[in-house]
């Protein structure tokens, strides 16, 4: 059990060093529209965040200007402004101009403004309230980057470079596009790559509903949205904007209707042909096609008297309101950048102060600053008996994890994970910085059993660490095996890889040779890593074999792989790799938790 417990708490502890908001919900990918190369953009005038006309004629003396279409809410798009504002640094005195232009229209001239402090943007914010310049750009997405010549002439429109994009965080850039664009304009050669694909959210323009619009707002998009969106997309939950509200669903009806009509929202990874999970996410074909007509027609809102009452939603819980909150002792202050042997994992002792043992129903990690944290695990750490000596502080528990895309801990009725008196809870915290120094004073919500549950929840894994991918093999499998000694009943199934995890399967082998699958992830994803829970536990006799199977892909083709020529071991850090699936469950032996 000491080993097991050592080997979980490697295990969770290893979600490392890749943060950036699981961007699924943002949109996907638009290649710039070639025609718009060569044309010259006539000039135009827009105000500034502090109300100041700026003109693109007043930069006719430069070599070039760069217009970037930039957003307040897309997490691509924020990801970039460090670099933007450190290429405007690099090429000034080159005799080139970066200008931002905001043309979203839910974005305010007062949020442009806070927008730009708050990620130190050393350039011109300009606000675009009509979309016209946007228009004529034919921009399509933020962050975009248009680069024009002497003559106001477009030379480059695309990408930054390809470190971030939707599903995908690169370590470093392959390609410095915007960059090397640059560099061929003002040495006087022809552009190599004059248009790039630009992954990140859509422009959010203006729009107007057909007179006869059939599907409306009120009466059958917000009930949608309150079911499938508004747990993730709402005030301090990681879905990067609000859909609460017409107004919300209206101005980011493209990116919308594209993350819909894709299926990459709502985010749900597992094959539902097999087994009936609990906190599945999707829409129903006619959910599906309302919410897609609705868009097409025009988002009209329909008749205030239709709408549902808002959701009760607890504020900043996907549990509902905690019956306790527990915080980290004091705030860590994460820096701007990351250190050059990164931040250590930071550890802060909670103690419980239970006066008696408690039964723990739902459990929440919320990060207190959500860009910086990657990850949280919050161990429970029992008291040691007297005379006893602790040889591993993490050799307990798990309580609850955050992970990016994940869902809070929550046991079925009957079922409970049991706290101690006099434990104290660990919180073991990884941090990575983005661009901009923040502090975190990260909680975890807890909800008790209304009851002393029948059951205590225990925790299994499978997993295979004598593994290496070969450098570029796009379909690598890597297999593990688990017979159990006892009958259980399977509660939930989290499969863990990195980032080259491809897919995940997971089998269960019965003692009379029946099969059957209990899992299948067919396109795993690191930036939505869940805990699938069953709707209903499933028993599984003594003597039954769990077959784990998980491919991998280290090739140039897998976006997230951090360097396809390397072969990969097993290893804690992300750019290592871990083929794993720990799974809850009671004992059918179980007497009872009471």
């Amino acid at each position: 059990m000491r080993s097991f417990r050592r080997h979980i708490a490697r295990l969770l502890v290893s979600l490392v060093s890749l943060w950036l908001p699981p961007v699924s919900a943002i949109g996907a990918e638009t290649v710039g529209a070639s025609p718009i190369i060569g044309e010259i953009i006539h000039g135009f005038s827009l105000p500034d965040v502090s109300g100041k006309l700026i003109s693109l004629a007043d930069f006719c003396d430069k070599q070039a200007v760069v217009v970037v279409f930039v957003g307040t809410e897309c997490p691509v798009n924020n990801a970039y402004l460090q670099r933007l504002a450190e290429l405007a640094s690099e090429y000034e005195s080159k005799g080139v101009q970066f200008l931002a232009i905001n043309a979203n229209t839910q974005d305010t001239a007062e949020r442009v403004a806070e927008h730009a402090q708050e990620h130190h943007v050393t350039f011109p914010v300009l606000k675009d309230q009509s979309n016209q310049i946007a228009d004529q750009f034919t921009a399509e997405r933020t962050p975009e980057a248009f680069v024009l010549d002497v003559e106001q002439r477009v030379r480059y429109r695309g990408r930054i470079d390809d470190q971030y994009g939707v599903g995908y965080r690169r370590p470093m850039p392959a390609r410095r596009d915007l960059a090397l664009a640059l560099d061929e304009l003002l040495a006087g050669q022809p552009i190599s790559q004059p248009t790039t694909p630009v992954s990140s959210c859509r422009i959010s323009r203006r729009v107007e509903p057909e007179p006869a619009a059939t599907i409306t707002y009120a009466k059958h998009v917000a009930p949608l949205l309150q079911r499938h969106c508004q747990d993730c997309h709402r005030l301090s939950q990681i879905g990067p904007m609000e859909l609460l509200t017409y107004h919300d669903a209206k101005a980011w009806s493209a990116t919308i209707r594209e993350a819909v009509d894709e299926r990459r929202m709502p985010p749900w990874h597992a094959d539902p042909r097999h087994v009936q999970f609990a906190n599945a996410r999707g829409l129903s074909e006619d959910e599906r096609n309302t919410l897609l007509t609705w868009i097409d027609q025009g988002c009209a809102e329909g008749d205030q008297a239709d709408l549902p009452p808002p959701r009760e939603l607890a504020e900043g819980w996907r549990i509902g309101k905690p019956d306790v909150v527990l915080s980290m002792p004091m705030e860590y202050t994460v820096p701007a950048t990351t250190p050059k042997d990164g931040i250590p994992y930071q550890n802060f002792d909670v103690p419980t102060n239970f006066a008696e043992d408690v039964w723990i129903q739902a459990a929440e990690a919320r990060p207190g600053s959500r860009p910086t944290v990657h990850h949280i695990v919050v161990f429970i750490q029992r008291p040691v008996e007297p005379g006893a000596e602790r040889k591993d502080r993490f050799e307990d528990s798990v309580l609850a994890i955050y992970t990016p895309g994940d869902m809070p801990t929550v046991f079925p009725p009957g079922i409970a994970k049991k706290v101690p008196k006099g434990s104290t809870l660990i919180f073991q915290m990884h941090y990575t910085p983005n661009g901009v120094e923040q502090t975190d004073r990260s909680s975890v919500g807890l909800v008790f059993a209304n009851q002393p549950p029948a059951h205590e929840a225990r925790t299994q894994m499978v997993l295979e660490k004598d593994f290496e991918i070969p450098p570029g093999a796009s379909n690598h499998e890597v297999s593990a095996s688990l017979t159990l000694e006892q009958g259980v009943r399977l509660v939930s199934l989290f499969p863990h890889m990195h980032l080259r995890g491809k897919s995940f399967e997971l089998r269960a082998v019965l003692p009379d040779g029946l099969e059957r699958t209990l899992l299948s992830v067919p396109r795993y994803d690191f930036n939505w890593q869940t805990n699938y829970r069953l709707a209903a536990p499933l028993e599984l006799p003594a003597g039954s074999r769990i077959l784990c199977t998980a491919h991998f892909d280290n090739s140039r083709g897998n976006l997230n792989n951090p360097d396809s020529a390397v072969p990969v071991r097993w290893g804690e850090q992300t750019w290592e790799e871990m083929m794993v699936c720990i799974f809850d469950y009671v004992p059918l032996s179980d007497p009872g938790g009471q």
